[in-house]
């Protein structure tokens, strides 16, 4: 690097026995390459075959990604250097602050700033959703109004609260995938998860007749809304108290089901509910 210096030219090599050279003055022919290249050469390697998705997939109708997500690989693979040129603002697509990896002022312990990835496939890209890190979601509950001071809490349970949440959303997509099989044959590449925002305390009506049933109120609800080859579909997830699984870090009871906002969705439901009924 920097300076270049001239190499040395190369010795003159005198083989044992050459032929004659053509009279002076004759033009020289040019060689003729007769024998095979080496093993070696790049034609002998076959290159790999990319092979590409049906057009109908969602990935050949890239959108813009999310803010939240834009960065999100590069504290995956190297948080340390990522941290270093955060920015900020709310993203419209899960409503969740943006990738936020410095310290609160007032924060009692270091947080770790590495992002776990899902499986779940995020809209427009090839790539799939990445889960905030401890600092991020940290920060999210603050910018909520949440207080540190009122909560015992140690580094230890933040890493389980993120297990736990990661494993909530992985149980999420499952059921989600569940009802999508019904339309394998109209979206052979499955879908893919465009957005998503949390609604606490706006309860479904499932939740509200549930609750004057005398069951409880989920502590929680979500709308995600996943595309399915080109159509948007709005699933709600209500979210029910369970007990926490040490081993997997399951500790919701998940209710998820499509909203009623088509008419497939309303026969959906009422296939699975038969299948329940007569099972």
């Amino acid at each position: 690097m920097g300076a270049s210096a001239t190499s040395p030219a190369a010795p003159t090599v005198r083989a044992e026995a050459m032929l004659e050279g053509p009279p002076q003055g004759c033009p020289t022919p040019a060689p003729v390459a007769t024998g095979a290249p080496p093993p070696g050469c790049p034609m002998h390697q076959a290159q790999p075959v990319q092979v590409s998705p049906p057009s109908e997939c969602p990935m050949h109708r890239a959108e813009a990604g999310p803010a939240h997500q834009n960065r999100a690989y590069e504290f995956v693979e190297c948080p340390m250097k990522a941290a270093a040129d955060g920015k900020s603002d709310i993203d419209p697509a899960n409503m969740m602050p943006p990738p936020n990896q410095i310290p609160a002022p007032d924060q009692p312990f270091q947080l770790s700033i590495s992002r776990e990835e899902s499986t779940i496939p995020r809209h427009g890209t090839e790539k799939n959703w990445v889960y905030p890190s401890e600092q991020m979601f940290w920060n999210a509950m603050l910018r909520k109004g949440w207080r540190w001071r009122d909560d015992d809490l140690a580094a230890p349970d933040m890493t389980n609260i993120i297990k736990i949440h990661n494993r909530n959303n992985e149980q999420a997509w499952e059921e989600i995938l569940k009802w999508e099989a019904l339309h394998a044959g109209e979206c052979p590449c499955g879908p893919t998860l465009k957005r998503f925002g949390g609604k606490a305390k706006e309860y479904s009506p499932r939740a509200r007749l549930r609750h004057w049933m005398g069951y409880e109120l989920p502590f929680d609800r979500h709308d995600w809304i996943i595309d399915r080859c080109g159509k948007e579909v709005r699933y709600v997830i209500d979210y029910y108290d369970g007990e926490v699984n040490k081993d997997t870090y399951q500790f919701s009871i998940l209710d998820v089901r499509p909203a009623f906002d088509s008419l497939d969705a309303v026969w959906d439901r009422m296939k699975v509910a038969w299948w329940r009924w007569t099972s």
